[in-house]
């Protein structure tokens, strides 16, 4: 599945998955040997633009990408191209074939999923905020948008959705914006949609302090109990809150750090995206050190945390204690993705990044960098493969599974 599916159900050990990198408008390929933690690249295929978040359909055969000019290092100002792209995953080899032509997007998307049957396609778009839903045909490619019963409160900025286990909620992860010169901190808020047959309606925003101080980017579910663990990108924390039904908890029960230092946050640190493990006894976060950026992708380093944040779940109560910090080999660790039997992780470095030692310089590259998930969740670092981005970056990166 896509990098969040993934980690959202358990599954037999030998179930067979293959990985995809998005580097720039190119999807590569890569096997995946699970029992020895090693990647076999493979073929690929391009997409309209730059690719920016995919997500697999509930039958495993179709896969959906949506692409964008837009984003870092765009021309500012640019109104841009935007698409979404089905493909037919081949059952065999998790080689991809296009489904149908690419169709365009009103703007810039920054996540997609489908819903639990994969009967709707939904789309997330960053700026300025929205949402649509669009009707997955029975063949698999994607339909017409649904038009939905009234304009849809979308938050500010916002940077993923997901459609609950239960399949009557969406929630939109609305970021907001930091506070900058002359201009006021943006409110981020989780805004909780009921969902049915592709319409969305009666909204709720959860948004703690008013939002303020509050800056969600990712959730994952948790996969028994209803529990939902959401990233707070700006602020390096996670929440828990409860889903009971259509209703998320309008506070946090828990609330833990995601820096191994929290009273040392860099300038351009950042947390990012979450992901419960398949047996739901283990969370993983991550933080990401960004840089300054010249030219499309190599920027340079300030220091920071570019970690890996394991927490152990109590069966309880829900709540999440880390029990390890692991440094991912790599700048810039946007994405990740746990294969279906929790053995393996895969850390998608996005950037080169230049570091100085010294007196003198040098490059990182991007790369992904693979680690075994032991019993006690804990990660032990296996291998790294560098990965020549150009001028582009590795924005998004997951399992398909087969």
């Amino acid at each position: 599945m896509s990098e969040n599916a993934a980690a959202k159900t358990s599954s037999k050990p030998d179930e067979r998955v293959v990985f995809y990198a998005g580097v720039g408008p190119d999807l590569v390929q890569y096997d995946v040997d699970v029992a020895g933690a090693a990647l076999i690249k493979r073929g690929s295929v391009r997409v309209p633009e730059n690719v920016q978040y995919a997500w697999q359909h509930a039958s495993k055969q179709y896969f959906y990408v949506t692409s964008s000019s837009r984003g870092p290092g765009a021309t500012p100002g640019a109104a841009g191209t935007h698409h979404v792209t089905a493909f037919r995953v081949d059952p065999a080899s998790g080689a991809l074939q296009p489904h149908g032509a690419p169709i365009p997007l009103r703007q810039r998307p920054i996540n997609n999923t489908t819903d639990m049957p994969s009967e709707y396609l939904l789309i997330a778009y960053s700026e300025p905020s929205g949402l649509s839903v669009h009707r997955v045909n029975r063949d698999g490619a994607v339909g017409d948008e649904v038009k939905q019963p009234a304009p849809l409160d979308a938050g500010i900025y916002a940077h993923q959705i997901r459609v609950a286990p239960s399949n009557a909620v969406a929630i939109l992860v609305t970021r907001g914006n930091d506070a900058k010169t002359g201009k006021p901190e943006d409110p981020g808020a989780l805004k909780v949609f009921k969902y049915r047959d592709g319409l969305l309606s009666g909204v709720a925003s959860v948004a703690p302090g008013g939002g303020y101080g509050f800056g969600p980017r990712h959730l994952d579910f948790h996969p028994t109990q209803p529990w939902v663990y959401v990233s707070l990108e700006r602020q390096h924390k996670i929440h828990v809150f409860t889903l009971n039904g259509e209703t998320l908890s309008s506070e946090p029960l828990f609330v833990v750090d995601t820096l191994a230092e929290p009273n040392n946050v860099r300038p351009r640190q950042l947390a990012g995206t979450i992901h419960v493990h398949p047996n739901g006894r283990f969370a993983y976060g991550c933080e990401r050190a960004t840089t300054d950026v010249h030219g499309l992708s190599v920027g340079e380093y300030h220091g920071g945390e570019n970690t890996i944040v394991t927490y152990a779940i109590d069966q309880r109560t829900g709540a999440p204690t880390p029990i390890q910090h692991v440094n991912t080999r790599g700048m810039h660790p946007r994405t990740f993705a746990i294969d279906p039997s929790g053995r393996l992780m895969i850390v998608g470095n996005k950037s080169p990044v230049l570091v100085k030692e010294g007196t003198t310089t040098r490059t990182v590259p991007a790369s992904l960098d693979l680690f075994r998930i032991g019993g006690d969740g804990k990660l032990e670092y296996v291998r790294k493969y560098d990965i020549d981005v150009g001028n582009a970056s590795m924005f998004w990166s997951g399992l398909v599974r087969l």
